[in-house]
């Protein structure tokens, strides 16, 4: 056999494994980035979709809380934490319920999330989550990264089941997926060395799944980490999501270079971006949602995403969000419902709203 007819059959193999809907191994997922191209690996990521999500592509209708930028951490991908005293900023509680006062009728979730105050803990967050939740009893609270919770109970010295125990009487519902950066140490001592371990964000993951918090997972990709580092991160979501069955989506974030300590390194070209997108589709096969975070990639990227198993386009965001927009990102985060809604029928989808665990509106 020729090396042509060897790279053939490969190929031929391993598409049908994945047409016939069975769980491919971490170097099949690698052959994907090498022997296929964009068109081959729309068609098998747009057949993963179909079979969970069909023509539905997702949105909701959300405002982002950022409570602060001040954080003892020091990624060096960040461009949102505070370089100074005249950059950074606090928000009362009583600026963020106005903020969603603002906006309470129109939505059905808030998302808070920030910077780790070297201060805050678990009572501190447990007040501010009374006070959302006692004022706004209809919103889902999907709030604080793993990396926050565990600081959060450090802060207190409680454990983590404890302290997400506390938040979840106080009124939190659901975890972000934020913080998980790439797993591998490696990639972590160089873009995050001060940070806890991916090891760390699982536990704490796993802990809110098994009391009954569920939440989304994330990858930040598109700088020093490799395709198998990449595929290895994925690898070990699946294996805590064969496990507790917690994660609601999983969210490729892009590396944006502006503003920050890795702005030297280039950001990876679209068709990368569109290939980690759909292998992950095809991969986390156990996670149900695949999200493109418009204000990440763009609107026009998003929408090209969805015929690259994309099946969530997040929400309406309402101009809340400063994190990537500090990174580069062009987009205004804040699209009106209609807005959303055209971008996913010119593609060719149907719109469907969704509440924060993805039950139809």
């Amino acid at each position: 056999m020729n090396a042509m007819e060897y790279f053939k059959n490969n190929q031929q193999s391993l598409a049908e494994k994945i047409l016939s809907n069975q769980r491919i191994s971490e170097e099949e997922a690698l052959m994907l980035f090498d022997l296929f191209d964009l068109p081959q690996l729309a068609m098998l990521a747009t057949h993963r979709k179909d079979i969970i999500s069909g023509k539905d592509v997702f949105y909701n209708r959300n405002i982002h809380i950022e409570p602060t930028n001040i954080c003892v951490y020091n990624c060096r991908f960040c461009s949102y934490r505070a370089t100074s005293e005249n950059d950074s900023y606090i928000f009362s509680a009583e600026n963020i319920l106005e903020k969603i006062a603002a906006v309470a009728g129109n939505i059905t979730e808030v998302h808070i999330t920030g910077g780790v105050h070297p201060d805050w803990g678990i009572y501190f967050f447990a007040d501010l989550l009374k006070k959302i939740k006692t004022t706004f009893p209809h919103l889902h609270i999907k709030a604080f990264t793993a990396v926050e919770v565990a600081y959060m109970c450090s802060i207190d010295k409680l454990e983590i089941a404890d302290g997400l125990r506390i938040l979840k009487e106080s009124g939190l519902s659901s975890l972000p997926g934020g913080g998980a950066e790439i797993f591998d140490d490696s990639v972590r001592e160089i873009i995050s060395p001060e940070k806890p371990s991916g090891q760390l964000w699982l536990s704490v993951h796993r802990t809110a799944h098994l009391n009954g918090l569920p939440g989304n997972a994330t990858m930040l990709f598109g700088h020093v980490e490799s395709r198998a580092q990449r595929i290895a991160h994925m690898s070990a979501l699946r294996a805590l999501q064969d496990e507790t069955h917690g994660f609601n989506c999983f969210i490729p974030l892009k590396f944006r270079r502006a503003n920050n300590r890795m702005s030297d390194i280039a950001e990876t070209p679209v068709v990368e971006d569109l290939k980690t997108y759909a292998i992950a589709r095809i991969f986390l096969d156990n996670i149900p949602h695949l999200k493109a975070y418009w204000p990440a990639v763009g609107r026009d990227f998003a929408q090209i995403s969805l015929h690259f198993g994309v099946d969530d386009l997040d929400g309406t965001i309402n101009d809340s969000t400063t994190i990537y927009t500090r990174a580069g990102s062009s987009e205004n985060p804040d699209m009106s419902t209609p807005e959303l809604q055209r971008l996913i029928v010119e593609a060719g989808f149907q719109p469907v709203e969704r509440d924060s665990v993805y039950n139809k509106i």
